[in-house]
């Protein structure tokens, strides 16, 4: 068969539940080896109780089901596959994709491209079903991607949520959001099914970071410059005489 004919593998986050102890992890790699999957990418994204969820960046032959992916790991003693999801756009590695999102964020060219951008990248950052960036006082939404809740429950949701966590926002399963606090505005997430982990929350909440001190930072500057911009200021710098200089003392 002509190579050149065949389909590209398939990308595929697989998170699962795996016991932490040492072994685990190759165990559950040479299971993907076994039906023709490489794993290019992991990341932990929770730990405790003697129990880790990582999630496993697998490339699997296009011909190859998932199911027999998810059948073979699951056959790893302690192991449960929580979710699969394919992965559109191939991205197989969460640092660079860090680093990349913040630099989009920090070279926006106005609030609206970074709003935009920060939905964007948060949205595909935690596979999210949908996200929103909404105005804290009356729920204006001002930046979406995916089919988003009424505003009228996300209102309702962020209010709770601020009543009971007001410092650090909420997770509640499978939605979650982050404030940006100095710009009076949050971004909530919602996915179907697969709870927010603890990595997860922080990297929305770094992102959030982020976008907040530009914001806040480009509201100062034009803040400053309206009010250099005054007419009032202008003609006070008009009126203001200029300095003569003080004169040097001849020798004697």
């Amino acid at each position: 068969m002509d190579s050149r004919n065949e389909e590209p593998p398939v990308t595929l986050a697989v998170r699962a539940w795996l016991a932490d102890r040492p072994g685990a992890l190759g165990a559950v790699a040479s299971r993907i080896g076994a039906v023709g999957g490489d794993v290019v990418g992991i990341e932990i994204l929770e730990r405790g109780a003697g129990r880790a969820i990582d999630e496993i960046i697998v490339q699997l032959p296009s011909a190859t089901p998932a199911d027999l992916l998810v059948r073979e790991v699951n056959e790893v003693d302690g192991v449960d596959v929580e979710e699969v999801r394919r992965l559109d756009d191939g991205t197989v590695d969460p640092w660079l994709d860090a680093v990349e999102t913040a630099a989009q964020l920090v070279g926006a060219g106005d609030e609206e491209e970074l709003l935009e951008t920060l939905c964007d990248r948060a949205h595909r950052a935690a596979g999210a079903l949908w996200a929103v960036v909404i105005v804290l006082e009356g729920g204006v939404v001002v930046a979406s991607r995916g089919e988003v809740p009424s505003r009228a429950w996300l209102a309702a949701f962020v209010e709770g949520s601020r009543a009971s966590a007001r410092n650090l926002g909420l997770s509640t399963d499978d939605v979650t959001w982050v404030p940006l606090p100095a710009t009076g505005m949050a971004l909530v997430l919602g996915r179907e099914g697969t709870v927010f982990r603890a990595k997860e929350r922080r990297h929305a909440a770094a992102l959030a970071r982020v976008a907040d001190a530009w914001l806040r930072s480009v509201r100062e500057r034009s803040a400053l410059a309206c009010r250099l911009a005054h007419p009032a200021r202008r003609a006070q710098a008009r009126a203001q005489p200029l300095a003569r200089p003080t004169a040097r003392p001849q020798p004697t």
